[in-house]
């Protein structure tokens, strides 16, 4: 995954390993993690999940989340990311 900017790019894979069917998510930074939580309801709000390529990688554009951590200008490429079912959000640890 890349966070670049207040942006999060998820790749097609993750994309149909974890939020498959899922059109938005909730975008937070907690505990020196960024986490991305499927939003199921339109109603619940969230942000929208847009279609980057004809590849269907995405991207979650949230730049108030990144600003109120002081990480507006943030970017990271390449970062691990893993399942948590505590959380029950894809989970990646800031550096």
């Amino acid at each position: 995954m890349d966070i670049r900017r207040g942006s999060v790019y998820l790749p097609v894979s993750v994309v149909e390993t974890y939020f498959r069917g899922i059109d938005s998510v909730i975008v937070i930074i907690r505990d020196g993690a960024v986490l991305v939580l499927p939003v199921h309801h339109a109603a619940a709000g969230g942000c929208l999940l847009k279609i980057r390529n004809a590849a269907g990688d995405r991207v979650a554009t949230t730049p108030d989340v990144f600003a109120a951590h002081d990480l507006a200008d943030f970017t990271a490429m390449d970062m691990p990311a893993q399942w948590s079912a505590a959380d029950g959000a894809l989970r990646v640890p800031l550096p």
